[in-house]
């Protein structure tokens, strides 16, 4: 196992070996990542800084035969928030790292201009990208494929906005694979690395080769069928429009109002009638959740892209009152290309619109551009300015904090949590949503923990002890998912058993391993990003979910008049602390430090108790 180390300053590069003790009990991916980024940390670290380490981090069951098994984790000091970040991303691009022979990558330094990394096997080089600034991710994509000679190469890469090191921007792969979240694409902008090509031709190792394909062969077979299979091929994420829409969880004019009075226009039905050209699937799943899409005609005639998948619907459709599927596909794609998070877009321009219906902000603030809601052309153009940061485009560059410390007056209408744009699951309705929000290590994030489905099953009136075990359980076995290199869908959607994925893994390592050691493991994981949060100054009153959440109630749909009772959101609070060890103010003991092999994160932890 190895791990390979660029010094883009020294443009020098090593590969360290990985001893078995650490592999395992990292397992790989978000949990390498971590690790790595706490021993290389320091308080005073700017993200943006060359000092910054940003770790490319696939699983240990990347790229082997089992379903889903294309994701890889990006892990750093996150320039959105402040605190420990990553994303995930599918595709194939950790598949072919590792097929390189490399099992992370620690990427450090500033390269003297703008790069590319090129890796062919052994074979590492730091090249001049000069000739691809400015140019969007997709095009940099299919450009540096055509030079290299080779279209099989794997690319990731930043779009305009990375490179202007804009705080939602992204890392784009495979057309449309993004890993959107947390503002990675803005510190390989930091770094002068434009992209990161890839070809590796090594066999992947597996100790119990026999074993792996029979569980395999099995699981591929029990996934193909589920009575909601094909219909997942046909409409992939898009069917949680309708669903979400149903079940009153809809963000609607930026968090309002939680039903959307035309869903059926931005509905997975809408997309697979009028738009929908082809699928696509990341390595060796099943499921093919991807949408090819194409608008035909009208205004955006020509676009076509990759998605949208359900938050993109949402954030650019109902929360911004668009309800033009082709609208949507067009802020998908600009996104897409310009290398922008699109939630995070499409929270902070909703925020925008809401301020000025209520004459929070003025004409002139928006560089004397009205902003409405269902306005897609106004839409357009307000990515654009956070992607090239013109104009107010330069203060929503800057994300959650730099809105709030130009107009303060928009802190109670942002829905955010720890600096991160909520995702587009609204958690008026379920405590247990609120509750995942509040606590995730990166901010509020659905794919740490998306407990609301069942609280919604089960009704409100259930033991809060319950439903706080509930989202400590979404927060351990979702993360290792991102551990182990897979996918979570499977799991969630076609009710996978993830005991199978102790198997897959124990048949790949060639150690017998349970499902609770690996949650276990996982568990000290959380731990530790926890750890690694409290260093950089987190306390108890970052972990809180948005103002909106307990100050305005839902307007329409099943739950109107709904709010959190913020006496009920401190109870369960305190009750998690309690159930993940960690004290009255969120810090985790020293005796849980300890069960998590966390030792030398104690002495980090104590002045912090003392200042408390």
């Amino acid at each position: 196992m190895k791990v390979l180390h660029v010094d883009l300053s020294e443009c020098k590069t090593h590969v360290e070996e990985v001893d078995e003790e650490f592999a395992l009990k990292y397992i790989g991916g978000r949990g390498w990542g971590a690790r790595l980024v706490w021993e290389h940390m320091k308080e005073d670290t700017d993200p943006l800084s060359p000092e910054n380490i940003i770790v490319i981090a696939p699983g240990p069951l990347s790229g082997l035969y089992l379903p889903s098994s294309g994701k890889t984790s990006i892990c750093s000091i996150s320039p959105t928030t402040g605190i420990y970040g990553d994303s995930n991303i599918g595709g194939m691009f950790g598949v072919e790292l590792r097929q390189a022979g490399f099992d992370a990558m620690v990427i450090t330094g500033k390269a003297p201009e703008l790069s590319y990394l090129w890796i062919d096997d052994d074979d590492i080089q730091l090249k001049s990208a000069e000739k691809y600034a400015g140019m969007g991710s997709i095009e940099t994509e299919h450009q540096l494929r055509e030079d290299i000679g080779d279209e099989t190469v794997k690319v990731a890469s930043i779009g305009p906005a990375g490179e202007k090191m804009v705080k939602m921007a992204c890392i784009t792969a495979d057309w449309g694979r993004n890993a959107g979240r947390t503002g990675m694409g803005a510190i390989l902008g930091s770094k002068n690395l434009k992209a990161i090509a890839i070809r590796g031709t090594r066999d992947l190792p597996v100790a119990d080769l026999k074993r792996l394909t029979g569980i395999s062969d099995k699981a591929f077979k029990k996934l193909s069928q589920h009575n909601l299979f094909e219909f997942w091929q046909r409409q992939g994420l898009m069917s949680v429009i309708d669903y979400a829409n149903t079940a009153g969880i809809i963000p609607t004019h930026n968090f309002k109002d939680t039903h959307f009075e035309e869903a059926d226009k931005i509905n997975g039905d809408v997309m697979e009638l009028e738009y929908k050209i082809g699928d696509t699937a990341c390595f060796g799943c099943p499921m093919a959740c991807g949408n090819v899409n194409l608008v035909k005609d009208g205004k955006y005639a020509g676009t076509v892209i990759e998605g949208p998948e359900y938050e993109t619907a949402a954030m650019f459709g109902s929360n911004v009152g668009v309800s033009d599927f082709s609208a949507i596909l067009r802020a998908n794609y600009l996104c897409d290309e310009y290398g922008i998070d699109t939630i995070t877009a499409g929270s902070l321009i909703s925020v925008m619109i809401e301020a000025y219906e209520k004459d929070l902000i003025t004409l002139e603030d928006l560089d004397g551009m009205a902003l409405n809601w269902g306005d897609d052309e106004s839409v357009m153009e307000m990515i654009r300015k956070i992607a090239f940061r013109e104009g107010v485009g330069d203060t929503l560059a800057e994300g959650v904090y730099g809105v709030i410390e130009r107009w303060p007056q928009l802190a109670p209408i942002i829905n955010h949590v720890k600096g991160l744009d909520q995702s587009a699951y609204d958690a008026r309705v379920a405590i247990t949503m609120a509750l995942g929000y509040a606590t995730s290590d990166i901010g509020a994030h659905h794919a740490r923990a998306w407990p609301v489905a069942k609280e919604l099953e089960m009704g409100c009136n259930w033991d809060l002890n319950e439903k706080a075990d509930l989202v400590i359980y979404h927060q351990t076995v979702r993360p290792l998912f991102d551990m182990l290199g897979v996918c979570r869908l499977p799991w969630i959607e076609l009710g996978f058993d993830e005991n199978t994925y102790a198997e897959f893994f124990s048949a790949a390592v060639g150690i017998e391993f349970a499902l609770e050691e690996l949650l276990k493991l996982s568990n000290d994981v959380y731990n530790l990003t926890r750890a690694i949060n409290i260093r950089l100054g987190l306390t108890r009153d970052d972990d809180r979910p948005p103002e909106r959440v307990f100050n305005d109630p839902i307007k329409t749909g099943p739950h109107a008049g709904k709010v959190l009772d913020r006496d009920e959101f401190r109870e369960i609070l305190d009750i998690y602390y309690q159930r993940r060890g960690w004290d009255i103010d969120g810090i985790p003991t020293d005796e849980t430090l300890k069960a998590s092999g966390l030792e030398d994160a104690i002495e980090y932890m104590e002045p912090k108790r003392k200042a408390e």
